[in-house]
């Protein structure tokens, strides 16, 4: 059966905030000051895929004359998918002598609003998993057509009646977790790498029995750059739930 929540009192604030960027330069320094700026002890990891605007070069100037140890830099030979970025963000987070209590992964363009990391920080004291919601009373999102915000409602909703969770925002990727959450996941079996990964991530925490809170964020549609998100991505995420759900037994097993 599903492991028993990890929860505890008396939690140590103590996190990183990974980052996955790809030609994300117009941004990059925004997003890490604004992060910074927060009264919260956090380091930020930015895990670059070998960006060809360089991206990672302007990270290695922050840390060189601004940051110092709180700002880290992973850069990875190639492109490879969000989902591969993050797995090798959270091994190397996990790996680290600081002892990060909890790790927070989000977007490099500003669509995930810092302002929300102070309500993460307080909610992840009291559970496992702290999800940042459109889908909850109090979210939602900024500048979407109503058939972007019919695409993404729907793929939620399919994920969810697929997998059968209650978490409302199973694809969201502003998201906080305990340590042993990440622990407890097989790293090295996670099957997705894109726009599925979330989905993937929150239901593998949902069958291990981990205390999930979602929290209303509202997401703001990037100002500049472009987005990673496409017709194809989304199409292909939806056939992986399927297969998800098909591997059930194996997932509870290795847990």
């Amino acid at each position: 059966m599903g492991r028993e929540s990890v929860m505890k009192e008396g939690y140590v604030k103590k996190g990183i905030v990974i980052i996955p960027t790809y030609n994300e330069i117009e941004n990059i320094e925004e997003i890490t000051q604004a992060i910074f700026d927060l009264e919260l002890t956090l380091d930020i990891l930015i895990v670059d895929d070998n960006s060809p605007d360089k991206t990672y070069e302007k990270v290695k100037e922050l840390i060189e004359n601004r940051y110092g140890d709180r700002l880290h830099l992973i850069v990875r030979e190639k492109k490879e998918g969000l989902g591969k970025a993050y797995i090798e963000g959270f091994k190397w987070a996990l790996a680290q002598k600081k002892g990060y209590d909890f790790i927070i992964e989000m977007d490099a363009d500003l669509s995930h609003n810092p302002k929300y990391l102070p309500r993460f920080a307080e909610e992840i004291e009291h559970c496992d998993l702290v999800i940042g919601s459109r889908y909850v009373e109090g979210g939602g999102a900024t500048d979407w057509p109503l058939l972007r915000k019919g695409i993404s409602y729907g793929g939620s909703l399919y994920s969810r009646l697929i997998l059968g969770v209650k978490v409302m925002d199973i694809t969201g990727g502003f998201k906080c977790f305990r340590r042993e959450v990440l622990e407890a996941i097989d790293l090295d079996s996670i099957m997705t790498t894109g726009y599925a990964f979330q989905i993937e991530m929150n239901y593998k925490a949902t069958l291990k029995g981990f205390r999930i809170v979602e929290v209303p964020i509202v997401f703001e549609e990037r100002l500049r750059g472009n987005s990673k998100m496409s017709k194809k991505v989304f199409v292909e995420a939806l056939g992986k739930v399927i297969k998800l759900r098909l591997n059930k037994r194996k997932i509870l097993e290795q847990g």
